[in-house]
C-alpha cells in the first residue's frame, strides 16, 4: 500500500512550524551569545538561513520569537507537569524535595533562557510586559507549591515562599553550577536540604 500523502494545507502547516522552530533556535543561540537587544532580525534570518521577510511573516517581531523560546523551554523542562506532580504528592517532605527537583529541571533545561530574560528587561515596555507575564506564571507555580504545605510549615506561608524564591534566584544557580562547577543534582539536593531545614524543621520534629 502506498504511503498516505499529506494534504497540501497540512504539509504547509508542518513546514511553517519547522521554519518557526529553526528561527527560534537560531535566535536563542544569538540572544545567548550577543544579547537580546544587540541581535537584529536580519542577523537571526541569516543564522536561520531564511529571508528576512520570512522571520517577520513567522513572528512579526523579535519579542514574539522570545515568547516562543520561553514556551519551548517550559515544555522541555516539563514545568507544568512537574508542578502538578509536586502538588499531588501527599508527603510534605517529598513535596518540598519535588519543589527542589522542579527548580533543577527548569534551570537544567535552559538556564540560557533565564539569562536572556534578565538581559532583556531593559528593552521596550512591550518586552518588559511580556517578561513580567512569563515570570508571573513561574512565580505562581512556585508560590502554589509552597502554599500547598500550609499547616506543615514552621514559618508563615509568605515567609516560606520568600525563602523558596531566594533559593531560586538565577544568581544562586549561576554561582553554584555555572561558576563553581556543581552538578545540577547537587544543586537540587542543596535546595531540598535548605527548604526542609528552614521550612519543616520544627514541624517535622513535632510529628516524629
Amino acid at each position: 500500500m502506498a504511503p498516505a500523502v499529506k494534504p497540501p494545507s497540512t504539509y504547509r502547516k508542518v513546514q511553517a512550524e519547522a521554519t518557526r522552530e529553526r528561527i527560534a533556535e537560531a535566535a536563542r543561540g544569538l540572544f545567548g551569545t550577543h544579547g537580546y537587544g544587540s541581535t537584529s532580525i536580519e542577523t537571526i534570518a541569516a543564522e536561520a538561513g531564511v529571508a528576512i521577510r520570512t522571520v517577520y511573516s513567522a513572528f512579526g517581531s523579535k519579542r514574539e520569537i522570545l515568547s516562543l523560546i520561553c514556551e519551548r523551554w517550559l515544555d522541555q523542562a516539563r514545568a507544568r507537569e512537574l508542578a502538578d506532580d509536586v502538588l499531588a504528592e501527599p508527603d510534605p517532605v517529598r513535596r518540598l524535595r519535588g519543589a527542589a527537583h522542579w527548580l533543577r529541571a527548569l534551570y537544567s533545561a535552559g538556564f540560557d533562557v533565564v539569562t536572556i530574560f534578565e538581559a532583556a528587561t531593559d528593552e521596550s515596555p512591550e518586552t518588559r510586559a511580556l517578561l513580567r507575564g512569563k515570570l508571573a506564571g513561574r512565580n505562581q507555580a512556585m508560590d502554589a507549591m509552597i502554599a500547598s504545605l500550609d499547616g506543615h510549615l514552621r514559618v508563615s506561608v509568605a515567609e516560606a515562599q520568600a525563602v523558596y524564591r531566594a533559593l531560586a534566584a538565577p544568581g544562586v544557580y549561576q554561582e553554584l553550577v555555572a561558576e563553581s562547577g556543581w552538578e545540577p543534582a547537587e544543586f537540587e539536593g542543596w535546595v531540598g536540604d535548605a527548604l526542609e531545614r528552614h521550612l519543616l524543621g520544627e514541624s517535622r520534629q513535632e510529628t516524629t
